[in-house]
């Protein structure tokens, strides 16, 4: 099976696990910090804005505390985003208002948010769909205007930016994912941006129990004297990363480079073999100065046929899905929100397999599958 996502793990990794098994010591340490560190320096900023924790979805629960969501409150979010998203909003007691986004992009314009907005709106928090930037800088400066806090969902722009300003980075908080299916994997983990360090700082707290970083074990380098004590300064969860998972994503960010570049190799391999196809758009350009991650290719297709052409491929062992069905439609979230754009987008979305290991006779047979299928399926779509 031609599986849509896949991480590249090999001996570089083995090697950085086998270091930190011998000194003894798994936990958060050293390896955490250079993680951190260079991070930081991947997306420009300095290391005091940025801490990690043990998953995205961790990390986005995090920055609604920090922003101060809770009951009473509205946080806007696309409602293509990841459930992990609404979930945070709605753990924190406030009320996630889904908005629509682009058929054809996938993620919201600044007027979709726009539209949204109550005076009870709190946050947004947009994704950048399949690491396409989307509106980024727009929706900041609006949610500037309006007094608005911003959180970005990162997880699939790793190496997103627009304009040389990365993708996470332009509102007040971001956050990134390190899991089993992104670009650069550490198996699990994420990362957590805050334009003030000061909340950099609280997260750091809230992802180890609430504890004053003085105090505890984490004060025995410092003191001889009754380090055992502890300070407590919130109700909080442990969710910090270890040293295990940051020597795996320190290797990962330094192959980061070749992984971007091979995707890019498969999407033009995509672009040029799906070109003029009847039946097929393929993703729309970029505007000038946005750059992608390159996380999801995704093809747009009749919904008559849509879900026939995924059967057609999986028996062809080609896995593809749709990323993410739109959240609004959850009874769960009680949204009556009507979204056209999304809907749209979510009856003609298919992702097909996109990852750096993907040979080009991998890529090919997705491409002649695909054209395969269509071609059977066009009578049905006629008489339908």
């Amino acid at each position: 099976m031609i599986n849509v996502f896949q991480p590249s793990l090999g001996e570089e990794e083995l090697d950085a696990v086998r270091e930190v098994f011998a000194t003894g010591w798994v936990g958060r340490g050293r390896r955490v910090d250079e993680f951190e560190t260079a991070f930081a320096a991947h997306v420009g900023v300095g290391r005091e804005h940025v801490t990690s924790v043990n998953s995205c979805t961790e990390a986005t629960f995090i920055a609604m505390s920090l922003a101060g969501v809770g009951p009473g409150s509205e946080v806007v979010v696309p409602t293509v985003s990841f459930v992990g998203a609404a979930n945070a909003v709605a753990a924190h007691g406030a009320r996630p208002v889904f908005c629509d986004v682009d058929p054809r992009t996938l993620n919201p314009t600044a007027a979709d948010v726009e539209r949204a907005l109550t005076p009870a709106t709190r946050a947004v928090l947009v994704l950048h769909y399949g690491g396409c930037p989307g509106e980024v800088a727009e929706i900041a400066r609006l949610c500037a205007e309006r007094g608005v806090l911003l959180i970005e969902d990162a997880a699939n722009a790793v190496a997103s930016a627009v304009d040389g300003r990365a993708c996470g980075v332009f509102g007040d908080f971001g956050v990134w994912s390190f899991d089993h299916g992104k670009i650069a994997v550490a198996v699990d983990g994420g990362m957590l941006y805050a334009r003030d360090p000061e909340s950099v700082s609280r997260a750091a707290r809230l992802a180890c129990l609430g504890l004053a970083e003085s105090t505890g074990h984490l004060r025995a380098a410092r003191s001889a004297r009754r380090w055992w004590e502890i300070e407590v300064s919130s109700f909080s969860r442990r969710s910090v990363m270890n040293d295990v998972l940051a020597a795996i994503g320190s290797v990962q960010l330094r192959r980061l480079p070749g992984f971007l570049a091979r995707r890019a190799e498969v999407v033009a391999r995509y672009d040029a073999g799906l070109a003029g196809v009847p039946g097929v758009q393929r993703p729309p350009p970029l505007p000038r100065g946005h750059r992608t991650s390159h996380y999801f290719y995704w093809v747009q297709l009749d919904p008559r046929v849509r879900d026939d052409v995924a059967e057609d491929l999986y028996r062809a062992g080609v896995y593809t899905t749709f990323r993410y069905p739109p959240l609004h439609h959850v009874p769960l979230y009680g949204s009556d929100a009507v979204l056209p754009g999304a809907d749209r987008a979510a009856a003609r979305t298919l992702n097909l397999p996109l990852h750096q290991s993907l040979s080009d006779d991998d890529v090919d047979l997705v491409v002649r599958e695909l054209r395969a299928s269509l071609a059977s399926r066009a009578a049905a779509v006629l008489t339908r």
